[in-house]
């Protein structure tokens, strides 16, 4: 079998195994077509049927109600930063975010180009090391955005805050989407590209409502239009085929060990084992996020010098343990623990974990 490391990376990002591997059976002849899905027109019958099967998983894996669109679009989140405004900004009514990250700075320097921005709340004060409480949303807001995850800081939403009744909840959960069970009607739109937990990089799933779709300007750009996206069931233009397919396979991968509900449990048992590591380390590793903030998915945390964060890199490589360094805003290290990471690599990241501060303390 061909070598395989544990990857930690936060994105792109580590794969399901069973995924890849039916991928690359698939490759050269897809279902008896003679060629690659890559090959394959997105109007053919057989293409067709597959961007449906990947939709499909999407809203059963997710709970998705039926007056939700599902989208595959381009572009990544960060086009999703302006798209959202474009489609929901109203005239008169500001738009609220909650700032708790970089990308969260991000969408709210996009949204600014579309009108009046209201930042409620925000965690830069402690270097973006927790989620904010008692977040309040006006009642006179265009919608309200907060980022589900933030991969470089390490801290996660776990409760979802309140919204005025007619106000919109909307999520970036491009790095948490499908890492634990949501209740999908508390969102207006739901965005994420698949990079971290869905799929490989080039597509991005985006989840609105049906009576959100007719907020846009007509004389908005066409492309720009999740309306047009949704009439054409993502098939306007080009879509990016191999990655939906990916997508379909990882999703299906997912499906066929209990979903949502049994990546949740597995997803908290492995969180579990490296911030007990760090809890129990007397301060050798301190987490930069705290503790009712942490994330499932991304956890950081630092070491007592910078020559032992790099060392302890390093020799993680040597293991197999690869991706492992921190951002440069955290410094430190950072191990990404997204839905294809298996249990068996989490234990191996903890066994190293434990030996290096006993060797090194």
């Amino acid at each position: 079998m061909t070598k395989r490391v544990y990857n930690f990376y936060p994105g792109p990002a580590t794969l399901p195994l069973p995924a890849l591997k039916k991928a690359q059976e698939e490759l050269l002849d897809y279902k008896g077509t003679g060629m690659s899905i890559m090959e394959l027109s997105h109007r053919s019958k057989q293409y067709d049927a597959m961007h449906k099967e990947a939709s499909g998983l999407v809203r059963g894996l997710m709970g998705i109600p039926d007056d939700y669109k599902i989208l595959w679009l381009q572009g990544g989140a960060s086009t999703q930063f302006f798209m959202v405004p474009c489609n929901l900004a109203v005239k008169g009514k500001p738009m609220e975010y909650v700032n708790t990250g970089a990308w969260s700075k991000k969408a709210i320097k996009e949204a600014k180009f579309y009108g009046d921005v209201n930042v409620v709340a925000s965690s830069e004060d402690k270097n973006f090391s927790y989620i904010p409480k008692d977040i309040k949303f006006s009642n006179n807001a265009s919608y309200a955005h907060i980022t589900g995850n933030n991969t470089i800081f390490g801290t996660e939403f776990h409760t979802w805050p309140n919204v005025p009744k007619d106000v919109p909840l909307i999520c970036d959960m491009s790095s948490n989407i499908m890492d634990k069970v949501i209740d999908v009607k508390k969102f207006g739109v739901i965005y994420a590209g698949a990079q971290k937990n869905i799929g490989p990089a080039g597509v991005t799933l985006v989840v609105v409502r049906e009576d959100l779709l007719n907020i846009v300007p007509e004389n908005t750009p066409t492309m720009q239009k999740w309306k047009i996206h949704a009439e054409k069931d993502s098939l306007f233009n080009t879509c990016p085929c191999w990655a939906i397919y990916m997508c379909k396979l990882c999703l299906e991968h997912l499906k066929n060990i209990g979903g949502v509900p049994a990546i949740e449990k597995i997803n908290r048992k492995k969180a579990k084992i490296i911030y007990d590591i760090i809890d129990d380390s007397n301060g050798f590793y301190k987490g930069h996020a705290t503790p009712d903030s942490r994330s499932l998915m991304n956890i950081t945390f630092n070491l007592p010098t910078p020559e032992l964060e790099a060392k302890c890199v390093e020799e993680g490589q040597k293991r197999e343990l690869i991706g492992l360094k921190g951002h440069r805003s955290v410094g430190g290290m950072r191990a990404s623990l997204y839905n294809a990471m298996t249990l068996e690599g989490v234990e191996t990241l903890g066994e190293f974990l434990r030996e290096f501060k006993e060797e090194n303390e």
